[in-house]
């Protein structure tokens, strides 16, 4: 499908309705790809549903669609969230962008003891709201039926606490338990990347402690901004989702 819109007011549809999709997506979608009347085009609004159709009507205030098609798709189980550190250069951002495109369900930013970039006061809205746009964004971009969720920002003590209910690994270089040698065990997965200086030792006890587990890619280093996504990939082998 050549374009891809998202309208997350869009609870249900039928083939041979019509459904509507305005605001900034219908003047991304007339202005700048110059969609119009005729085209195929997909609709999802990030929860499942995605419907495709043709183009009947298209102006910058809004494109209508007849719906040809209805896909709803559930939401994967058991869901993969990376809890990604902060990190400088907007590597956490590339992760969590990848980390989108790749299928993760939810991302949780993490104020690590070793991240160098603060969220603090304004700039907590601000960041979740950068990147909120940046998992609808990569949603659109590999047509997602389901946006990730944001989390809010955690502490390591905060993080911790959702080991008791999660299956949470920690990746870590000098683990001796290796990601592959895992087996899903139907728990929802909770993914540690650490910022760019690595997590403490102090945290990774905190972490173990509260019943997480220290896994290892491989025996090279990865970024911040890679490891995330490398490991989410096995984790799609290992649940079946490939």
């Amino acid at each position: 499908m050549a374009h891809f819109y998202l309208n997350e007011e869009l609870t249900s549809a039928a083939v041979g309705s019509r459904i509507a999709v305005a605001g900034q997506e219908a003047r991304h979608a007339v202005t700048v790809s110059r969609i119009g009347v005729g085209e195929p085009i997909a609709v999802g609004n990030g929860a499942g549903l995605i419907v495709t159709g043709s183009v009947v009507s298209a102006d910058p205030s809004e494109f209508v669609v007849e719906v040809e098609r209805v896909d709803e798709t559930p939401a994967p189980v058991p869901a993969i969230w990376l809890a990604q550190a902060l990190a400088k250069g907007d590597r956490d951002e590339y992760a969590v962008q990848q980390a989108t495109e790749l299928g993760v369900d939810g991302v949780i930013p993490w104020a690590a003891q070793r991240s160098i970039v603060k969220w603090e006061g304004a700039k907590v809205r601000k960041g979740h709201d950068r990147w909120s746009a940046i998992v609808r964004e990569a949603s659109k971009q590999s047509i997602r039926p389901w946006i990730p969720e944001v989390g809010d920002l955690v502490s390591t003590p905060t993080l911790a606490a959702l080991a008791a209910d999660t299956r949470m690994l920690v990746l870590e270089p000098d683990a001796t338990t290796r990601l592959t040698d895992l087996t899903p065990d139907g728990r929802d997965v909770v993914l540690v990347v650490g910022p760019e200086g690595g997590i403490a030792p102090a945290e990774l006890s905190r972490l173990e402690g509260a019943g997480a587990t220290l896994v290892r890619l491989g025996g090279t280093i990865l970024r911040t901004s890679t490891a995330g996504p490398a490991a989410i990939a096995v984790l799609n082998a290992q649940l079946g989702r490939w």
